[in-house]
């Protein structure tokens, strides 16, 4: 089945940590094979998402389907970058044992790693242009080419949908460039590419799709639409200081 056929259909998704309500009644449909942009304000459910979509959360209510499938049948089509933060950096691995990681869930607990596998690390680092710095440690990468090595490690698991948590922080102008041309290569090979992303001007120039979420989901469709002021005013509304209030 071809991935730009496929639509992530949610319905009613709702998550909660312990007492407090991650995402509410969340209802929509992704269609694969597009640049789409996660959009709110801070603690409005973007990584939560994420997680939902990949099958890794239990969700409290609600389900969540990839074609006919739940995403936990879909490991191998769908792949994740984490937020920057969240890596131990000082650990002592190369670029190319993060990128063989993607093989991983593939080959099973006592799986060998054949040449085939070891071709499929080598095509990604290719990819990505990382060949030369194969056997790096991960912490003398510069933040473009940490992203670069996490898109590898995808690209070698074979998935076709990318599931990026900020994939933008902290990387300069350059870096960014570099990444937004790759998502475009990526688009145009038709893999899909949904971001939670907190730069407004940057999901309008460069993602045709937008869901713009605050616990609950305010809007979904092209991203023009999703984005307009009115809708903006809503999701943002109850995070904003009360400018001039007396205390």
């Amino acid at each position: 089945m071809a991935a730009h056929h496929d639509i992530f259909r949610l319905q009613d998704v709702t998550v909660r940590y312990g007492r407090r309500l991650a995402l509410d009644g969340v209802s929509t449909q992704i269609p694969c094979g597009g640049l789409v942009a996660l959009v709110g304000p801070n603690g409005a459910g973007k990584s939560t998402l994420l997680r939902s979509l990949l099958g890794w959360l239990p969700l409290t209510r609600g389900e969540i389907r990839l074609g006919d499938l739940h995403p936990r049948h879909l490991h191998p089509r769908l792949a994740y970058l984490p937020q920057r933060a969240e890596v131990e950096w000082d650990f002592p691995i190369t670029v190319r044992e993060v990128v063989a990681q993607g093989r991983w869930p593939s080959l099973g607990f006592f799986g060998r790693f054949s040449a085939e596998e070891k071709r499929r690390v080598d095509r990604a680092l290719e990819e990505l242009d990382l060949i030369p710095l194969a056997q790096e440690q991960i912490r003398r990468l510069s933040g473009g080419q940490q992203q670069r090595m996490f898109l590898a490690r995808a690209i070698a698991q074979g998935a076709d949908i990318f599931l990026l948590d900020e994939p933008f922080n902290g990387l300069d102008l350059a870096a960014t460039a570099e990444l937004l041309h790759l998502l475009q290569q990526w688009l145009a090979q038709g893999r899909t590419v949904i971001a939670a992303i907190h730069d407004l001007s940057l999901a309008r120039a460069h993602f045709s799709q937008a869901l713009l979420l605050d616990t609950r989901l305010i809007a979904a469709g092209p991203t023009a639409e999703v984005l307009s002021e009115a809708n903006l005013d809503t999701a943002f509304r109850r995070h904003m200081p009360v400018l001039g209030a007396r205390p």
